[in-house]
């Protein structure tokens, strides 16, 4: 179940949501989405009870749209992070794509504390349930 703190009647107010990774409940993805009417902007970090430091900025993605050929979204990284840069650029496509507007995502998210060690089949359960809690969101905005 995530969490939610958002400010309730600011215009264009950030909403903050925490949930776990599928198969590491022990680590959480720590959401702030803010649709900004033209836009959307994402950012993502993880944590476990365990980690009191801080993570390094990650990447940040530009991504909208294709107009012309729907199936290939544009993107363009404004800062990378190559550990981040793979996840972040798929993830924005993802959300451009099916929200039909422009992104931006930021990620200094690590899968490297889940239960296998950060496998690519936990990372994919982490990077399906982001687009499921971002896309959820925003039905319940509208």
């Amino acid at each position: 179940m995530a969490t939610s703190n958002s400010q309730i009647g600011a215009s264009h107010a950030p909403i903050q949501v925490s949930f776990p990774l599928p198969k590491a409940p022990a680590t959480n993805i720590h959401l702030q989405l803010t649709n900004n009417g033209p836009n959307l902007v994402v950012f993502l970090t993880t944590s476990t009870a365990e980690s009191a430091s801080s993570a390094p900025m990650g990447s940040l993605i530009y991504a909208m749209p294709n107009k012309v050929t729907p199936a290939e979204t544009l993107s363009t990284p404004l800062f990378t992070h190559g550990s981040t840069l793979d996840f972040t650029t798929r993830l924005s496509k993802v959300l451009a794509r099916k929200i039909g507007k422009p992104v931006y995502v930021g990620n200094s998210s690590s899968f490297a504390s889940a239960g296998m060690g950060g496998t690519v089949e936990e990372e994919m359960e982490g990077f399906k349930r982001v687009v499921e809690v971002v896309i959820g969101l925003l039905k319940e905005k509208k």
